[in-house]
């Protein structure tokens, strides 16, 4: 029995030197870190990147009683559409498939829904870079001879160059952030001492859209793109970052 109660006592012991010690540490660790002895700044950043994609998004939509008269309607167009930008230049890989979808359509008249037909929809799209525009005319008419439609056409940031921009911000945005700090430091008579944490809160980028279609088969598209030169575009981005005083 006494055996027993020693065992225990020393296993308690263990853990009381045990928390004592991470306390000590802890604290050497984080060098007396105190969450009200420091200052939170939030730094943003604005840069002007040129777009060097051009993105143009096609459809495709086909009626029928059945579905897979819908669907063979839009499959046919579909076959025309990727000849049609294959004899472009563009390899099957690049047409890339966003969405296919087939649905009912109703008819709610008679106060009972009742199926009346089928709509086959198929979205696409095809890029192209910045100093091949003179190729939107080309796909624009390849596609309406086809059958398809253009949804919109978006200069855009590849991912390559998306990524890199958004670098640059995030870079720039932790430096304002830090210039912030440094200054509510000295405002209120304090120097700023070591980062405690840092994150990104935010990095916006929005593609620039040149057309959007307000109607099945409109050439509007090639008056809307073709003289149009890709200007540089808006990226920013935020962090927040939390430096020690003292």
């Amino acid at each position: 029995m006494k055996q027993k109660i020693d065992n225990k006592v020393l296993i308690t012991g263990i853990i009381v030197v045990g928390i004592i010690l991470a306390i000590f540490i802890g604290g050497k660790y984080f060098g007396g870190y105190n969450p009200q002895n420091t200052i939170t700044a939030n730094g943003i950043s604005s840069i002007k990147v040129t777009p060097d994609l051009v993105t143009i998004y096609l459809g495709i939509e086909s009626k029928a009683g059945t579905s897979s008269e819908a669907n063979d309607k839009a499959t046919e167009i579909y076959s025309k559409l990727k000849t049609s930008l294959m004899d472009l230049g563009f390899a099957e890989e690049e047409i890339q498939t966003q969405s296919f979808n087939i649905y009912p359509n109703y008819d709610y008249s008679s106060g009972n829904p009742r199926i009346t037909s089928y709509t086959a929809s198929h979205s696409l799209k095809v890029e192209i870079t910045t100093e091949e525009t003179e190729k939107i005319a080309e796909i624009v008419d390849s596609s309406l001879t086809a059958g398809a439609s253009i949804g919109s056409v978006n200069f855009e940031l590849s991912m390559a160059k998306q990524n890199e921009a958004k670098a640059e911000a995030i870079k720039l945005a932790a430096e304002d952030a830090k210039l912030k700090a440094e200054a509510l430091a000295d405002g209120v008579g304090k120097k700023l001492g070591s980062l405690v944490s840092v994150s990104s809160s935010d990095f916006y980028y929005s593609p620039w859209n040149v057309y959007t279609s307000d109607s099945y088969g409109s050439t509007a598209v090639k008056e809307a793109v073709t003289s149009i030169t890709p200007s540089e575009q808006e990226i920013t981005a935020s962090v927040n970052a939390v430096f020690k005083i003292r």
